[in-house]
């Protein structure tokens, strides 16, 4: 058996957790530069320059990542002194500025520590970089040679985050567990990704229990357990799981159909008016149609309609006359590279699994209007 190493998150959380950035971070250097979105590092900014006071660790400059994980905009990063001279990058923001800056840190060789100012995406403590074009459509995974050196949660930044990011990430993170047991279900499991599969199985049920506690709260912009259950859940739980059934050549479990449908709908005209996990969440119903998990289909369903996630394409704007773009766009994925042959993953039976799930949101949708 070859030698292979497991890489698994690190993080701090609590509306304290800046605090603990001195004690960690101190064995990799004294200069940080911060990486980020403008509105993240507003956010920010007291919070950090308050957890390193008193403290060796010095914060250089606070750089905007560009707006979007492209090539470019990190190149551009790459490429700037102030980046080049730092000892360790901070990256603040939602799922694509860490993706933009752990490729950065990758390339350059330094540590970097994730802020994640919201609970949509386990982007922070995963070893892998969903990268667009810069026209925003889908370009490729990329895959950096490890993960995040920690990641630091701070509960109340969190909860002053937008609600619609957080309930963008339920609709993500439930994508989690169905996913992974279906990608993975032909296939001959070790250590590692048995490990994955039955980490899988956390995932779902926190979402639907805490879900629509947590929403409120972050409504109120008040910090609460449920609000970190549901947190942990999107970041955590579902950032374990994708390190342990993701490599760059070997495996793939980590995602499937519900992100195909996402990927695919990257080409169509409305669905930029929508969040990933949004569109993911309706992917969701769309795997399980696919799978025959009709029961599990359902009761996903009646949970999406009562937080607000879609239940039909016309929901994100979509008809089904763009279901052949998005399945040839589908084509062009990684989940579609990895697919197992016994599932039976075609253009044509992915467009009818949308059909029918389409057909099946609608009549929910009539049947409790």
């Amino acid at each position: 058996m070859k030698t292979y190493t497991v890489s698994l998150p690190s993080y701090t959380i609590g509306e304290d957790a800046y605090k603990s950035i001195p004690e960690v971070c101190k064995f990799y250097g004294k200069n940080a530069v911060v990486i980020g979105g403008k509105i993240a590092m507003q956010k920010t900014h007291d919070f950090l320059l308050k957890g390193v006071e008193n403290s060796q660790i010095n914060i250089t400059d606070f750089i905007w990542y560009g707006g979007d994980a492209s090539y470019a905009n990190g190149d551009k990063l790459i490429n700037d002194e102030r980046v080049k001279n730092a000892d360790m990058l901070f990256v603040v923001g939602g799922g694509r500025a860490c993706d933009c800056g752990k490729y950065v840190a990758d390339v350059l060789e330094k540590p970097v520590f994730t802020f994640p100012t919201v609970a949509s995406n386990c982007a922070s403590v995963t070893q892998i970089c969903v990268m667009y074009n810069e026209d925003g459509s889908f370009c490729n995974y990329y895959y950096p040679k490890k993960l995040a050196n920690h990641a630091f949660i701070n509960s109340a930044v969190i909860a002053d985050s937008p609600e619609k990011l957080l309930w963008a990430g339920i609709g993500d993170a439930l994508s989690k567990e169905c996913e992974v047991i279906f990608s993975s279900k032909y296939a001959d499991l070790f250590h590692t990704t048995l490990m994955g599969r039955q980490m899988s199985r956390i995932c779902t049920s926190p979402l639907l229990t805490y879900g629509k506690k947590a929403l409120d709260d972050i409504k109120a912009k008040k910090p609460s357990f449920e609000l970190d259950q549901v947190t942990l859940d999107i970041i955590i739980s579902t950032g374990i799981v994708s390190n342990l059934t993701t490599t760059a050549d070997d495996y793939y479990y980590n995602s499937s159909i519900a992100h195909m449908v996402y990927n695919g709908t990257t080409v169509t005209k409305n669905a930029h008016n929508h969040l990933h996990g949004e569109v993911v969440s309706l992917g969701v119903l769309c795997l399980l149609t696919f799978d025959k998990n009709f029961e599990e289909r359902d009761k996903i369903m009646k949970f999406n309609a009562s937080v607000g996630l879609p239940v039909c394409f016309g929901d994100i704007e979509v008809e089904q006359s763009d279901f052949e773009a998005i399945a040839e766009k589908a084509t062009k994925t990684t989940e579609w590279a990895h697919r197992a042959p016994e599932a039976n993953i075609t253009k044509e039976t992915l467009i009818a699994c949308m059909k029918e799930t389409d057909e099946c949101g609608k009549k929910f949708k009539k049947e409790n209007a």
